[in-house]
């Protein structure tokens, strides 16, 4: 089976949690520390305005309780996004208004945002769908203009940037994901970024139990207490990372440039492989200064087609799939809105294999079978 998403993992990644095996400390450490600072410089912003999470999400959900998101509170999500996005404002006591997005580049723009606003919006979280930034700069001004707060959900999007300025940065705060299936993998884990410096440092004690003091002998000399005493300020659950995965993380950061160019290559062979083919739409070319990370690579159908091209393709060993099911059709979120261009999106729309792992045999495969499958289906 040719995989939709796959990590590349090898040498390096084993040699450096070897490395983190010898010391005997394996929590969260000096490799948490290194990790951090490494992805402060990789997005250009201050080292103490970043935090490691076991996961984007809890990320996410740290980003919410910072913003004081609460009961009564409305926060716009593009309907196509992450489910744990949601969740996190719903657990917050707010609601989660659902906004369309564009059916091709499937990110919403100002007019979409400002079609749900009400004077109850305290917050957009924006997703950069498939790492494509979307209009995140107007979006930024649009947010800054109304007194709303901005939330990327920057998951998807760790290499895409807007002349030269990485997404993520745009917003007062955002969330990446760096797990099994992202470009940079730590098998699990997220990092959270926080423009206001004195939010910023709360966002460590909330990802560790809310304890006032960290642990360590060190630390307490400096502070003229016993090691072993601590303090409560939040009543918080713990999401920290630990030296392990901080360790496969940094390794993985490093290749980053050699991931993002062999996606390049890819997603150029598809743009190519099936410009020509009828009924068939390749994703929208990028706006001048945009860079993508190219994490998916999505074609959009003519006609009806999309799932039985699905299952075509898994039945010659290439898994495809859709991301994000439209979360205004969710029942657990009581919307009731219509969203038309999300919706189209979501019956036309197929991600294809994108991973640096892939070979260009497999790429050829893979728009060898979508050729061939859809001449049949649009001959039926």
């Amino acid at each position: 089976m040719i995989n939709i998403f796959q990590p590349s993992l090898g040498e390096a990644e084993l040699a450096a949690v070897a490395e983190v095996f010898a010391t005997n400390w394996i929590g969260k450490g000096a490799r948490v520390d290194g990790f951090e600072t490494a992805f402060a410089q990789h997005i250009g912003v201050p080292r103490p305005l970043v935090t490691s999470f076991n996961s984007c999400t809890a990320a996410t959900f740290t980003a919410v309780e910072l913003a004081g998101i609460g009961p009564g509170d409305e926060v716009i999500i593009p309907t196509v996004c992450f489910v744990g996005v949601a969740n996190a404002v719903a657990a917050a006591g707010a609601r989660p208004v659902f906004c369309d997005v564009a059916t091709r580049t499937l990110n919403p723009s100002v007019a979409d945002l400002d079609a749900v606003r009400t004077e109850r919006t305290r917050a957009v979280i924006v997703l950069h769908y498939g790492g494509h930034p979307g209009d995140i700069v107007a979006i930024a001004d649009w947010c800054r203009d109304n007194g709303i707060l901005l939330i990327e959900d920057a998951a998807i999007a760790i290499a895409s940037r807007v002349d030269g300025r990485a997404c993520g940065t745009f917003g007062d705060m955002a969330a990446w994901s760096f797990d099994h299936g992202k470009i940079v993998v730590t098998v699990d884990g997220g990092m959270l970024y926080v423009r206001d410096p004195e939010l910023a440092e709360r966002a460590p004690t909330l990802a560790y139990l809310g304890l006032e003091q960290s642990s360590g002998y060190d630390s307490a000399l400096r502070q003229r207490t016993r090691w072993w005493d601590f303090e409560v300020s939040s009543f918080s659950g713990r999401s920290v990372t630990n030296d392990v995965l901080a360790a496969i993380g940094a390794v993985q950061l490093r290749r980053l440039p050699e991931f993002i160019a062999r996606r390049r290559e890819i997603a150029a062979h598809y743009d190519e492989a099936l410009a020509n083919v009828g009924g068939v739409a390749c994703p929208p070319p990028l706006p001048a200064g945009h860079e993508t990370s190219y994490y998916m690579y999505w074609i959009q159908f003519d006609g009806d087609i999309r799932d039985e091209i699905a299952r075509d393709l898994y039945e010659e060993g290439i898994y495809t799939s859709f991301r994000y099911p439209p979360l205004h059709r969710v029942k657990a979120y009581g919307s009731d809105a219509r969203l038309p261009c999300a919706e189209e999106a979501a019956e036309r729309t197929l991600l294809l294999p994108i991973h640096q792992a892939l070979t260009d045999a497999e790429v050829e495969r893979v728009a060898e079978t979508v050729r061939r499958r859809v001449q049949v289906r649009s001959a039926r």
